[in-house]
């Protein structure tokens, strides 16, 4: 199981949060189960492409 931070809170009518790990990518729900609901969708969504992109930055360091 993993285990991922995020910084939530409510703006008038709905839940608003992001990842600590990645505060550009916010999303949000009508309720507190609808938001953490789409963390997990965005946390899903997220690995991937970000896992992708930090492999290649690496890669990108030991090119002479």
């Amino acid at each position: 199981m993993t285990t991922a931070r995020y910084v939530y809170w409510q703006d008038g009518e709905y839940w608003v949060g992001y990842f600590e790990e990645y505060p550009d990518y916010m999303t949000q729900g009508e309720s507190l189960e609808d938001l953490r609901e789409s963390l997990i969708d965005l946390y899903h969504d997220l690995r991937p492409i970000l896992a992708a992109q930090e492999e290649h930055s690496h890669s990108d360091r030991y090119r002479h």
